[in-house]
């Protein structure tokens, strides 16, 4: 799916209204991923930028996808490979 300028801004917008920071996790182990999510979401941080730094960061994308309340995205970005996988791991936002 493609999205116009205006769909892209209007869908960044959304997701930095969720919440005032946006915590940048690397994460090395995914059996961590899912009570992370957690705690940041209670806490009132529902939105989550996973780095694509370890060889886990997909699958902490996926776990951190199933918990609900949060938005997941993934950080560190370098070809269009890595925005796919993102994307099929479940990452709804990408940097």
């Amino acid at each position: 799916m493609t999205l116009t300028p205006q769909e892209a801004c209007a869908r960044t917008r959304e997701t930095c209204l969720l919440a005032p920071v946006v915590p940048v996790l690397v994460v090395q182990d995914v059996a961590q991923a899912r009570p992370l999510a957690e705690a940041l979401i209670a806490g009132g941080l529902p939105a989550l930028e996973v780095t694509l730094r370890t060889p886990a960061a997909l699958d902490v994308i996926h776990a951190m996808a199933q918990v609900p309340g949060g938005v997941v995205g993934a950080g560190t970005l370098v070809t269009p490979e890595d925005v796919r996988a993102a994307k099929a791991a479940g990452a709804k936002f990408g940097v």
